[in-house]
């Protein structure tokens, strides 16, 4: 995952700002963030934007590396102790420090998969790249492995981390909040009225991060199980009517199956045929289904990569040729045991 999840609490507040003084705000939000690590229960607080991971809010930009152009980067407005928060493991570089805020090219940590994207195998620690419209300068100072902010079931994806500077306090409000393992419903109370009592303009909500997760992960998982049961009950249907159409078959042909048993056919071959038989079908509408179905990744219509696809493809053909050929192989069987007098003197 990349993310110790575990014992994180999100503080949502939309506090009504009664002054327009920043140096005031300022004062403000690190007395308050300051009076909460002052918390026995507490371990680290960060102030976020409302993208955090698994939040149900987004917020993407791009990169304009030298000659090229990176899209969809989640972007995430951070705090200074935000990796303390989540335990996050640096790969290169370092964290964010106060000086970092005054810096000239404005500092930022990208994770690796980004960092791949842009420099391939090489250093990224102390490039610059450019911001979304490429007029001005963004610097690396470190680089985080990926972590999955979407859920279990979701790639990574590109992510890159900013300072969280005085200028964006005001639209900020979020925090995190790492508890010790000892924390319970009772230091959750008295969070919540804390929180009341220092914010009196705001509705405070206090979420796990852990139940957010598990919240993203239900998102996948529950249409996905409604899907395999349609999938299931559609197989179910598939069989019952593949042997039903070859114990019709087999009726129907009960003369000529006798006279081939009657002229030396073994059993075997009586079955074989009607497998073969079942299975030539079989590919003659799988090679119609095919020309349907690969338009899709050459058509990129749902934007999922081609290896997909055909991993997708090749596993459909497979099953569904194992299904026709247990479907068939019983009343093959079936067919093999025709005693031939007995079915020339139905004739």
């Amino acid at each position: 995952m990349g993310l110790a999840y575990d014992r994180v609490w999100a503080i949502n507040y939309n506090r009504d700002q009664q002054t327009k003084n920043m140096d005031s705000l300022v004062i403000f939000y690190e007395n308050l963030k300051k009076s909460l690590k002052s918390m026995p229960m507490v371990e680290a607080v960060s102030y976020t934007s409302n993208n955090f991971p698994y939040s149900n809010s987004i917020m993407t930009t791009g990169l304009s590396p030298a000659g090229k152009k990176v899209n969809n980067v989640n972007n995430y407005m951070v705090g200074d102790d935000y990796n303390k928060v989540w335990k996050m493991t640096l790969i290169e570089g370092r964290w964010f420090n106060p000086e970092d805020k005054v810096a000239r090219n404005r500092p930022i940590i990208i994770n690796e998969s980004l960092r791949k994207e842009i420099f391939g195998k090489g250093q990224a620690i102390g490039k610059s790249v450019g911001d979304y419209d490429d007029k001005g300068k963004l610097r690396i100072i470190g680089v985080v492995q990926d972590f999955k902010a979407n859920g279990d079931f979701w790639p990574a994806g590109y992510a890159m981390f900013n300072p969280l500077d005085s200028g964006y306090l005001k639209y900020t409000n979020t925090l995190l909040v790492k508890v010790r393992p000892e924390a319970n419903a009772s230091f959750e109370s008295s969070l919540y009225k804390f929180m009341a009592n220092r914010l009196k303009n705001s509705s405070i909500e206090i979420q796990h991060l852990s139940e957010m997760r598990d919240a993203k992960n239900e998102q996948t998982i529950i249409p996905m199980l409604i899907f395999m049961i349609i999938a299931s009950f559609l197989i179910i249907n598939v069989a019952l009517g593949l042997f039903g159409v070859l114990w019709y078959n087999i009726n129907q042909r009960r003369s000529e199956i006798g006279l081939r048993r009657a002229l030396g056919a073994s059993g075997n071959s009586v079955s074989g045929q009607l497998v073969s038989e079942s299975l030539i079908l079989a590919t003659m509408s799988l090679a119609v289904g095919c020309f349907f179905a690969l338009q899709f990744p050459i058509m990129n219509v749902f934007n999922v990569p081609s290896v997909v696809y055909a991993v997708a493809i090749l596993l459909s053909i497979a099953f569904i040729y194992i299904l026709v050929f247990v479907c068939a192989l019983y009343p093959g069987k079936q067919a093999a045991a025709i005693h031939p007098a007995v079915a020339l003197h139905e004739e």
